[in-house]
């Protein structure tokens, strides 16, 4: 029987290899994650999630659930707007977890936050379960990016929403080429500098040109079974949010 292969960047590997080698990389730049992303963005990914918490309007005591969401940037956003809700941060690498729950707002909202070591092909909560779901620049590097939409919908009750979001293309092909060659020239000559691993942010702009186009995406979503399914570009489509609702 033939191995199936996925992507890892621009390489092709063993599909049961990728999560190991996604783990890797957040492995080593956990400690300098959130440091990278504002050097990378100049601070921009800070707007980009907030345009995010404006579209998902927080409210109540609804209970998120924030996959890939290790060192808990949308959870204290969320929980800013919605004091009374409860956040479940879910994330594969232990390290991310670890650097989110050193945080200081993570002190303070304590009896609000789970920290959740786990899959998101495969999370460990039962059906209709959370009110929202979302994934921050976490969906792309899953293996099979279906069994991940599938599981969102799977865990979240009807009525609840899903929002991605992730890095994306630029319409413009002029505008994409600058872009790439902003990604590939400075980005992971600055992974080297601030995190020391080069490779890791190598991987990271492969990773974004090998993930699929807006409308390809929200094909994926409404495939999965969300309804309602939209999105919004941000910063000419650099970053995207995509919207869907379990109806």
């Amino acid at each position: 029987m033939t191995a199936k292969t996925t992507h890892f960047g621009f390489r092709e590997v063993d599909e049961t290899a990728k999560a190991g080698m996604v783990h890797g990389v957040f492995t080593n730049v956990a400690s300098k994650y959130d440091v990278m992303n504002d050097a990378m963005s100049l601070g921009i990914h800070r707007i980009w999630k907030d345009a995010m918490m404006d579209w998902l309007a927080p409210r109540g005591p609804q209970r998120l659930l924030d996959v890939a969401g290790g060192t808990g940037d949308i959870a204290f956003r969320f929980l800013a707007r919605a004091p009374q809700a409860q956040v479940t941060v879910l994330d594969m690498t232990e390290s991310m977890l670890i650097a989110g729950r050193k945080r200081a707002e993570a002190a303070t909202l304590a009896s609000q936050l789970d920290w959740v070591v786990g899959d998101a092909m495969a999370l460990p909560f039962p059906d209709n379960s959370f009110d929202v779901y979302t994934i921050s620049f976490g969906i792309r590097n899953v293996t099979r990016i279906p069994d991940a939409i599938a599981e969102a919908f799977r865990v979240l009750r009807p009525g609840g929403r899903l929002m991605v979001l992730e890095f994306s293309s630029i319409p413009q092909p002029g505008l994409q080429w600058l872009y790439d060659r902003y990604s590939f020239n400075i980005i992971p000559p600055l992974g080297q500098m601030i995190a020391n691993d080069r490779d890791s942010y190598q991987y990271l702009v492969e990773s974004i040109r090998k993930f699929p186009r807006q409308d390809e995406f929200a094909a994926m979503i409404r495939q999965g079974g969300f309804g309602q399914v939209s999105y919004r570009n941000l910063s000419l489509g650099i970053a995207a949010l995509h919207s869907g609702w379990k109806i």
